[in-house]
């Protein structure tokens, strides 16, 4: 195998993955990348709240490769990437084992949507709001990696829905944090206020991504109608 040092390279080497580009962070963050035959391997540390080693490839030189990096970086690197190969390396790989699948979404277009929302001045409010509506979300004020948040908020100041810009990459922005208040809900707020951290970040990056349930079928409506796409990945753990 060998190693990739700077972003243009992981770029060429991966065709310009938006799953290995993001989790690279532009190599500022402590990331460290391979590459063998057509696989490309990204191990990242604490990128959204786990040490990631972002997975691309056919399966069977990318099954190799991941094996030979994690015996090199250590075993909390948790692998990621297209459900299928992640599958692929949890049932050959010792100590590994399938952890969950979920959605992969990005976009490179600038959402055509109205919207009140903005950039908050401080992040005062958010964790209140992420404790009643989304107390699970990785994203939350003060963690490495979470830059700014965007806010619709209501007559008198309250947050009524908020979403984070958090752990971006030089190429790929990154969408999470998302969380609208109870009594808020059915109004499209969501809409606004992921349609302009989306459009903020297209604008910046070029390119915005960000991570769903799979069975989250309303959230994954609003962000098809601004313009992603989806793409079915998963994860894989220690075994037990």
């Amino acid at each position: 195998m060998r190693e990739i040092k700077t972003p243009a390279e992981l770029k060429l080497a991966s065709g310009d993955d938006s799953i290995v580009g993001w989790a690279a962070q532009g190599f500022t963050t402590g990331a460290r990348a391979w590459r063998a035959g057509s696989a490309v391997v990204v191990a990242a540390p604490d990128v959204s709240r786990h040490d990631r080693l972002a997975v691309v490839g056919p399966v069977s030189e990318a099954v190799r490769l991941a094996a030979a990096v994690l015996t090199e970086v250590g075993p909390s690197f948790r692998p990621f990437g297209d459900e299928e190969l992640i599958r692929e390396m949890a049932e050959h790989l010792p100590g590994l084992e399938f952890a969950a699948a979920f959605g992969w979404m990005d976009t490179d277009q600038v959402p055509d949507v109205t919207t009140t929302a903005a950039w908050l001045d401080g992040d005062a409010g958010v964790a209140a709001l992420l404790d009643t509506a989304s107390p699970s979300s990785y994203a939350w004020p003060g963690h490495p990696g979470v830059r700014r948040w965007a806010a619709v908020t209501g007559d008198d100041g309250e947050l009524l829905s908020v979403a984070a810009d958090a752990w971006s990459a030089p190429g790929v922005g990154f969408l999470a944090g998302v969380a609208t208040h109870p009594v808020a809900r059915g109004k499209g707020l969501s809409g606004q206020v992921c349609g302009f951290v989306t459009a903020e970040l297209v604008k910046r990056h070029g390119r915005v991504a960000l991570m769903v349930d799979g069975d989250n079928a309303a959230a994954i409506a609003v962000y098809r109608r601004l313009g992603y796409t989806y793409r079915q990945v998963a994860a894989a753990g220690p075994s037990a």
